[in-house]
C-alpha cells in the first residue's frame, strides 16, 4: 500500500528465503541456510492478520499450538506439553529484544504482562526444537525471539486507534532523530471486556492496561549501542470458578493487579576480519497480586557477553557467558505458600558454538553450554547439526540435541494450603526434565514463486514432572517419575501466485506417549498429552487489488484436545485495508467468523472465543 515504509512484504518468496535471522546460530545467517525449525513472522504479516496482541500474532506460526482460554489467558507451545504444568506450558523460552520474558516462578509466560506496539516489531523468529545449547534451560520444545524496529525506522508520528465487538485500544508512538542518535516513545491502553461460556455464563476475565516505552539507537564506527525500556500497569478480572475451597473456607477470587518495569541495553562492536564482540544486560521488574492466593514481587539483573570470532580456515566460532539473579520475594496466603517466602536464585553459564566447513556444500556445527542452577547444579546442554546444500536453492539438515527444563519454585518450594497440615508440598526429588532430540529437516525452492520447509522430529523425555503420594500417605509431593516420546511432522510453505497474491499453508501433526515409571502412584499426569491436538492446519491467503486495497483470509483448523474434552473446531479470519489517504488506513477485521469454539481448558468454566468484529484506523503524522 502505497505511503507505507519499505518492509520485508515487498520481497519475492527467493528474497525472503535470503532474510538474516540470529535465532538459530546467535549470529546473522540466511533463513535458507538455518539447520533448524524456524518460521518467521515479519512485521507485515502482523499488519496484515489483523492481530491485537502478540498472542494473537503467534496464531501465525504453523509450528505453535496456540489455545486461548480467557480474554488474556493463553496456553501457547511447540510440538507437544501444552499442559506440562497446571496447565501452562513450562518447555518455551520466549525474548523480547534478548530479553528472557519467562516467570522463574514455573518456567511459563504471563502473557498478558508481555504487550507491545505490534506496529513497532520488525519480526518473530519462531524455533520449534530445542535450543538449549545457544539459549541455556527451560528452551526445550521451542524458542520465540521478538525483535522490534530500530528507532531509525519508525521517524515521525504514528497514533492507531481500534474499536473491536469485545473492546478496544489506542496507541501513539513518535520518533526522532539527534545527531547520530534515533530515538523513539510509545504508549499504549487496553480494555476488553469479559467473555462467556458455552452456555452463556459470564467468565470474570475483563482486562485493562496502560503501557510506555521508548528505544534509542546510536552507532559510531564500528560500535553501536541500543536502549530500550517499558513499564506498564493491568488490571484483571480472575475467570471461573469464583469461589475456590481451602479446608473447608469457600474464598472468593479478587481482581489481579500487575506491574512492572524493564530496562535493557546492548553494545556491539565489530571487530576486524568479521568478527563481532556484544555485551548485553539488563533489569526486570515485576509485580503480580493474585487475591487471595498470592502475590509476587520478582526483579531479575541479566549480563551476557558474546564473542563471534572471525572465520579460522574450516572453522566459524562463537562463544560466550552469561550470568542471571533474582530476587523474588512471595506474600504468601491460607491458599498456597512458598516456603521460603523470599529467595534469591542464580544462573551461570558458559556456551561455545562451532560451525565447521567439511566442504563447500556441507556444514557441521557442534556446540554445548554448562549452565548451573541452584536446584539441579551443572547441566549440560550439547548439540550436533549436518547441513547439506544440495543445490543453490535446496537444503538439507539433521541435528542431534540434548535440553533440559530445570525445576522452578512451584516444584520445589510449593505448599497447599499455605499452612500446615498441609496436602501438597514441594518435591526435594525433582529432577531436571530431559529431552533428547532428533530432527531432519528440508528447506528450499522447488520452483520459481514455491518455498517450502518439512522438519520430522522425535523427542524422547526422560524425569517429568508427577504428583506422587507420600510414603507417609498423608500428604501429596511432586517428583520426575514419568518418561514418554513425541513424534511428530512440521511442513509449511508458501506461493507467489501472482504479483498480487501470495498463498501460504501448514500442517503439523503430533504423537505423544507419556507413562510413569515403576514406582508411581501418579495416574493423572500421564494425561497430559491429551492437551496436545494431534494435527492442526491453516492456510492464508494475501491479496493486494492495487497499491491503496488489500484483502486476507485466514482458515485454521486445530484437532480435538482429549484431556480435558475440547472439540476440534475451524476458524474463518478475514481482513480489508483501504489506505483512503497517503498518512491514514483504515482496516476492518472478523475473526472467528464462522462462529464461536472454545480452544482450551475445562467444559463449564473456559471461555468461548467469539466471532468478533473490528476497525482500525492508522494515521502517520
Amino acid at each position: 500500500m502505497s505511503g507505507r515504509p519499505a518492509s520485508l512484504a515487498d520481497l519475492s518468496i527467493e528474497e525472503l528465503a535470503n532474510i538474516e535471522i540470529t535465532s538459530v546460530s546467535k549470529k546473522p545467517e540466511r533463513l535458507l541456510d538455518a539447520p533448524a525449525s524456524v518460521f518467521v513472522i515479519t512485521g507485515e504479516d502482523i499488519r496484515r492478520s489483523g492481530a491485537r496482541s502478540l498472542p494473537e500474532a503467534l496464531r501465525l506460526a504453523p509450528n505453535l499450538h496456540v489455545g486461548q482460554r480467557s480474554s488474556f489467558g493463553y496456553a501457547i507451545s511447540a510440538r507437544g506439553l501444552n499442559g506440562s504444568s497446571n496447565s501452562a506450558p513450562n518447555k518455551l523460552l520466549v525474548m523480547i529484544d534478548g530479553r528472557s520474558v519467562y516467570a522463574p516462578l514455573f518456567s511459563g509466560v504471563f502473557w498478558d504482562m508481555q504487550d507491545l506496539m505490534l506496529e513497532d516489531v520488525e519480526r518473530i523468529e519462531v524455533i520449534s526444537g530445542p535450543g538449549g545449547t545457544l539459549w541455556g534451560v527451560n528452551a526445550v520444545n521451542g524458542v520465540i525471539n521478538i525483535t522490534t524496529r530500530p528507532a531509525g525506522a519508525t521517524q515521525g508520528g504514528l497514533a492507531v486507534l481500534r474499536g473491536t465487538t469485545d473492546g478496544a485500544d489506542a496507541a501513539f508512538r513518535q520518533g526522532g532523530q539527534s545527531g547520530e542518535a534515533s530515538w523513539r516513545v510509545y504508549g499504549k491502553v487496553l480494555q476488553r471486556s469479559h467473555s462467556e461460556t458455552e452456555a452463556g455464563a459470564r467468565v470474570n476475565d475483563a482486562w485493562r492496561q496502560a503501557q510506555l516505552g521508548f528505544r534509542t539507537d546510536w552507532k559510531r564506527g564500528a560500535d553501536s549501542v541500543s536502549v530500550n525500556g517499558n513499564a506498564y500497569r493491568g488490571r484483571l478480572e480472575q475467570p471461573e470458578p469464583g469461589e475456590i475451597s481451602v479446608s473447608g473456607t469457600a474464598l472468593r477470587l479478587g481482581e489481579i493487579d500487575t506491574e512492572g518495569a524493564n530496562l535493557s541495553a546492548r553494545w556491539e562492536h565489530a571487530l576486524a576480519a568479521g568478527g563481532q564482540l556484544s555485551v548485553e544486560a539488563y533489569l526486570d521488574y515485576t509485580r503480580r497480586q493474585v487475591p487471595p492466593t498470592f502475590t509476587e514481587s520478582l526483579q531479575i539483573a541479566d549480563l551476557q557477553v558474546q564473542h563471534t570470532l572471525p572465520a579460522w580456515g574450516r572453522h566459524s566460532l562463537v562463544w560466550g557467558a552469561s550470568l542471571r539473579h533474582s530476587w523474588d520475594k512471595v506474600a504468601n496466603s491460607e491458599v498456597i505458600a512458598f516456603l521460603p517466602a523470599h529467595t534469591q536464585q542464580t544462573w551461570a553459564s558458559l556456551f561455545a558454538q562451532d560451525e565447521i566447513a567439511l566442504r563447500p556444500d556441507l556444514s557441521l556445527t557442534l556446540g554445548g553450554r554448562i549452565e548451573r542452577n541452584d536446584y539441579t547444579g551443572n547441566e549440560f546442554l550439547p548439540t550436533a547439526r549436518l547441513s547439506w546444500r544440495l543445490a543453490p536453492r535446496h537444503a538439507l539438515w539433521s541435528a542431534l540435541s540434548r535440553t533440559v527444563r530445570a525445576p522452578t519454585r512451584l516444584d520445589v518450594d510449593a505448599f497447599i494450603p499455605g499452612r500446615p497440615p498441609y496436602l501438597l508440598r514441594g518435591g526435594p526429588r525433582v529432577r531436571a526434565e530431559v529431552a533428547r532430540v532428533v530432527e531432519v529437516g528440508y528447506r528450499g525452492q522447488p520452483m520459481d514463486g514455491l518455498s517450502t520447509t518439512v522438519t520430522l522430529f522425535h523427542n524422547q523425555y526422560d524425569h517429568l514432572r508427577t504428583q506422587e503420594v507420600d510414603p507417609t500417605r498423608t500428604f501429596i509431593t511432586f517428583d520426575s517419575l514419568m518418561e514418554g516420546k513425541a513424534s511428530g511432522i512440521e511442513m509449511w510453505g508458501s506461493y507467489q501466485m501472482t504479483d498480487a497474491w501470495r498463498l501460504s499453508a501448514g500442517f503439523t501433526a503430533l504423537r505423544e506417549r507419556l507413562h510413569t515409571k515403576p514406582g508411581s502412584t501418579d495416574r493423572v499426569s500421564p494425561g497430559t498429552a491429551g492437551k496436545d491436538p494431534e494435527h492442526t492446519l491453516q492456510l492464508r491467503s494475501q491479496y493486494s487489488f492495487d497499491d491503496r486495497r488489500e484483502l486476507d483470509l485466514a482458515l485454521r483448523k486445530v484437532a480435538a484436545l482429549e484431556n480435558p474434552a475440547v472439540p476440534a473446531y475451524w476458524a474463518l479470519d478475514a481482513r480489508f485495508g483501504w489506505r483512503l489517504a497517503p498518512n491514514l488506513a483504515l482496516s476492518v477485521v472478523g475473526q472467528n467468523l464462522n462462529g464461536s469454539h472454545a480452544e482450551y481448558g475445562a467444559a463449564g468454566t473456559r471461555a468461548e472465543v467469539d466471532r468478533r468484529l473490528g476497525v482500525k484506523l492508522e494515521w502517520s503524522l
